[in-house]
């Protein structure tokens, strides 16, 4: 099960620098994921709405991806590991949506906390050696480096996106609802 510790519930500062608003963006989002997906099992986590194949489980691991990749790639250029590394992404764009159903609740969890957490790193150490202006490494043809500010936006983008799917698919779930979880 995905915890959450609804008395430190993530917020951005009201007043703190321009990183710790974006970070503390980007950790409401991701605690609003893990929120969502809690107490789930395997039903639960392959549950869709409507005709939509969209489900919690590819949720969690479609943003497990979307995590490594955009710090690999982007800020790193370097090739993003397993289990990643070993899909065919051009003949199974949705892999990572559609193989979820293979997973256990469990390792769709892990697989996302991992993750996270390897991100968080790459930030923590980004922001040791300086600010959201740094260049990441990966280059574009036209010769652009994207900032580490552009990738942070690009991932509470991605998040704040897949949030608002979270909450429906839950909902046709257990009926469970809002914004935050109840304290």
């Amino acid at each position: 099960m995905i915890e959450t510790k609804t008395e430190a519930w993530p917020e951005p500062p009201l007043a703190g620098t321009e990183a710790a608003a974006i970070l503390g963006a980007l950790e409401r989002q991701r605690a609003t994921l893990a929120w969502k997906c809690s107490g789930l099992d395997a039903a639960g986590l392959r549950a869709t709405l409507g005709t939509s194949t969209v489900t919690l489980g590819g949720l969690l691991k479609h943003l497990a991806h979307v995590e490594d990749s955009h710090f690999a790639r982007l800020w790193l250029d370097s090739p993003v590991g397993a289990p990643w590394d070993g899909v065919d992404w051009d003949s199974t764009p949705d892999w990572d949506y559609r193989s979820a159903a293979e997973d256990t609740p469990d390792q769709l969890r892990v697989l996302w906390q991992e993750s996270v957490a390897r991100s968080r790193a790459v930030v923590d150490e980004a922001l040791s050696a300086g600010g959201l202006d740094q260049l990441g490494a990966y280059t574009t043809r036209s010769g652009e480096r994207p900032n580490l500010r552009r990738i942070l936006l690009d991932l509470v983008e991605e998040y704040a996106r897949h949030a608002g799917h979270a909450d429906l698919i839950r909902e046709s779930v257990d009926g469970l609802t809002g914004e935050d979880p109840p304290r």
